[in-house]
């Protein structure tokens, strides 16, 4: 079970400038307990999408389906998408297998190779396709998106079925499955005409909710991961998070909350580093990275004001970051909230042999196990910051497992929502990156956005007494 250690955000640790206070906590609780009423209430309502995931059956019974019929003849995965359609598959083959997977054999690995094209990068889609050229008979394509239309994820599809079509004929459909919305889209079109398996995306789950849908489950079920006990994780923190508020300082989901609003609210935190002490999960924070901004970053709140809300979440890991960030962290601008993610128990206990007894500076790293060196590698740095006045919290994981992966995009996913609450802004919108999709549009010359072309390339025109 996941656990939330909160005083070194306190000002009994940092002081009463930066840390939240009692008076702070007392000045806050109505408005917790509203959001999470609100919340709650939405969630037993059906209205917010993500939250029946952890339940479903559905979705996992078609993902299976699928896995069933592709995995035995499938050695290499390739996955197309961005952004929510690619964040949550990485960082769940990345907390729940090995570094080395796709170099392992076949026989050990237990699953195929996996690729995740996520970007309309034309190096990284064409080094994949050369990585897996020559076994196209045994490679399966993951297509992911929500609309059908998402520009860089179908460009890379073109390129793809293309290649299957040359290369393999008639039966390159049998090498592809879209997960899109299956009752419209242009993907869903293709899909039907040409004859691909389609599995669905959710029509009320946001990309960056829909890590436990078959947008994540579909890979990590190929990839060997046990995906019930994933969503059993999560249905255990759902249970944990919607439970009574009426001391909702005991509530997970509540106290995190209220300790990123009021960092954000009242002490001028304006950035939140996530910082785990395992590799395995640093791809995890990528996923975070894009539910808080995305959710969060809005300019008006719900009556229309300017509010120009959210704080920036920022990346970093223990603890090779002790060694690039956390000079700025404790010395610069005192304007972040750490969080760190802890490891109790890692997978494979590693221990420095009996060696160099006699060498003065390294005889004190004698016998310890790597674990026990990175733990004490976070409290120190805890600790660092706590004497900079820099406030801190951490998120501890007992190990991890599916279950606990489980848990913490469940809570994560609950914590976004009570922000969005407390900041009065729709955590389940994106405005700007629509913006950003239609001007591509425009640039690339799809039909209709011909006069928002000519209004952009003025725009852009490079005005050369700016050049150097």
């Amino acid at each position: 079970m996941l656990q939330l250690y909160w005083k070194n955000a306190t000002d009994k640790k940092v002081g009463h400038r930066h840390g939240v206070t009692q008076r702070d906590l007392d000045a806050v609780a109505a408005a917790i307990g509203q959001a999470h009423q609100t919340v709650v209430g939405q969630c037993r309502r059906s209205e917010l999408g993500y939250a029946a995931l952890p339940g479903s059956t559905q979705y996992v019974s078609q993902v299976r389906t699928l896995v069933e019929k592709h995995k035995p003849t499938t050695t290499d995965l390739v996955m197309l998408g961005i952004g929510g359609s690619a964040l949550g598959s990485i960082a769940l083959q990345d907390a729940m297998n090995p570094p080395t997977w796709n170099v392992l054999s076949n026989k050990v690995r237990r699953g195929p190779r996996m690729f995740v094209v996520d970007n309309a990068d034309p190096t990284l889609l064409a080094d994949t396709l050369r990585c897996v050229s020559r076994r196209l008979k045994t490679t399966l394509v993951n297509v992911i998106s929500k609309s059908g239309e998402t520009t860089e994820t179908v460009a890379g599809f073109m390129v793809v079925r293309e290649m299957l079509r040359k290369r393999l004929g008639a039966v390159f459909a049998e090498h592809i499955v879209v997960t899109t919305n299956t009752e419209k889209g242009t993907l869903r079109d293709i899909a039907i005409a040409d004859g691909y398996d389609m599995l669905p995306v959710p029509g009320d789950v946001g990309g960056r909710f829909s890590i436990l849908s078959p947008v994540g489950l579909f890979s990590a079920a190929m990839c060997d991961i046990d995906v019930e006990a994933l969503l059993a994780g999560a249905c255990a923190m759902k249970r944990r998070v919607e439970g009574d508020a009426d001391d909702w300082k005991t509530n997970i989901a509540c106290m995190l909350a209220a300790i990123a609003y009021l960092m954000f609210t009242k002490k001028g935190k304006c950035m939140q580093v996530m910082m785990p002490y395992s590799n395995r999960l640093c791809a995890l924070t990528d996923w975070y990275r894009q539910l808080w901004a995305e959710s969060l970053g809005k300019k008006t709140d719900r009556q229309g004001n300017d509010v120009f809300a959210g704080s920036t979440p920022v990346k970093a890991l223990g603890a090779t970051d002790q060694h690039s960030q956390v000079q700025l962290y404790r010395e610069g601008p005192n304007d972040k909230l750490v969080v760190f993610l802890e490891v109790v128990k890692h997978p494979r206990p590693l221990r420095v042999p009996d060696v160099f007894a006699d060498v003065p500076g390294l005889a004190y790293l004698r016998t310890v196990k790597l674990g026990k060196l990175l733990i004490a590698e976070k409290k120190a740095t805890e600790y660092a910051m706590a004497v900079s006045k820099r406030p801190s919290v951490t998120i501890t994981f007992n190990s991890i497992t599916p279950q606990s992966i489980g848990e913490f995009i469940y809570l994560y996913e609950f914590v976004t929502s009570l922000m969005g609450e407390l900041l009065n802004v729709n955590a389940y919108d994106q405005p700007a990156v629509e913006l950003g999709k239609e001007t591509t549009f425009a640039l690339i010359g799809r039909e209709g956005y011909k006069d928002m072309g000519k209004k952009i390339r003025r725009h852009t025109r490079v005005d050369k007494q700016y050049l150097v």
